[in-house]
């Protein structure tokens, strides 16, 4: 394999005067407090090689990479009658569009847009309270990771139910349509919590392990999901995973993988590793400007992509 902390080294060091470039998603109050001259990577092979530079074991909010958790989640509940309630489709779509939910009566394009991943969180919510929903939540990023100090940020959930007029909409359009079985208040609550879990690079790039090694955790030995589970979840990951810059980033990157408006990344190179970056500045898509960029560059120096070398 090539020298990848050579390359993490070398993409840290190309990128370090750009740090502070793109726009911090001061729209939740406590995001816009974020230095935007972070950045931080951290890349874990399948063996469990661990390559990193910056501020890669700084916690930040990991926003909605936190939606690939809850996904997988519902899955295992309630297997494929999951997408009786979400689709499988790119949006083309801002992430907090309405447009489009009125137009296909409620039920979301895919589950990775806020519509979608809300209408996750209260598959998610069967049979718990929210307080229940939102403890598994962490149990279980928790156990992908092998990292009891997981926590949510309890100031950036506060913020976001301050602020979140936008996906108060959306969930009421969705119970109008009969869409979701539970309170509006009850999933938001937990939409809301999963979003501000606070993880750094590292411990993003080992609870994707997984994802990249065929639905096990290769460090631990347990199986997370089944090798036909894993894969669909990536090419949801490739397809939707970005917004409406989901297609550019299939483009220039060529990986599975989630963003969230706190300047996350993560990405998954099948069968080779799992990738985190982090920094603050956002894309007109929403996602991390350098973040992007610092993917574009391993694809391009590792020849890591679903699509060939």
């Amino acid at each position: 394999m090539a020298d990848l902390q050579a390359i993490v080294d070398e993409i840290h060091a190309k990128l370090t005067p750009r740090l502070g470039e793109g726009k911090v998603a001061d729209y939740i109050p406590q995001l816009a407090h974020v230095d935007p001259k972070k950045f931080g990577m951290a890349i874990i092979d399948v063996d469990g090689e661990v390559y990193k530079a910056g501020d890669c074991d700084e916690p930040f909010s990991i926003q909605s990479v936190s939606k690939v958790f809850t996904l997988t989640l519902a899955l295992g509940k309630h297997g494929e009658t999951t997408w009786n309630r979400v689709g499988r489709e790119p949006s083309g779509s801002a992430f907090n569009s309405i447009v489009q939910l009125e137009h296909e009566e409620g039920k979301p394009r895919n589950p990775f847009i806020n519509a979608g991943a809300i209408a996750v969180s209260d598959l998610v919510l069967a049979g718990h309270t929210p307080r229940e929903a939102i403890g598994e939540i962490v149990r279980f990023v928790r156990y992908l990771a092998d990292d009891d100090s997981i926590a949510i940020d309890p100031e950036v959930a506060k913020s976001e139910q301050a602020t979140g007029f936008r996906n108060f909409a959306l969930a009421n359009f969705m119970r109008s349509f009969g869409k979701l079985d539970h309170p509006v208040e009850h999933v938001l609550g937990v939409y809301f919590h999963h979003c501000a879990l606070a993880m750094t690079c590292t411990q993003l790039a080992k609870s994707a392990l997984f994802l990249a090694a065929s639905g096990r955790n290769p460090l631990t030995g347990h199986t997370v999901v089944s090798k036909q589970r894993a894969r669909r979840i990536n090419a949801l990951m490739l397809t939707c995973g970005h917004y409406d810059g989901s297609g550019d980033f299939a483009y220039r990157v060529g990986l599975p993988g989630k963003s969230g408006v706190g300047g996350g990344i993560m990405a998954v190179a099948p069968g080779k590793a799992s990738v985190a970056v982090w920094s603050p500045g956002l894309n007109h898509n929403g996602n991390s400007l350098l973040g992007s960029l610092a993917l574009e560059m391993l694809a391009t120096r590792t020849g890591w992509s679903v699509f060939g070398q």
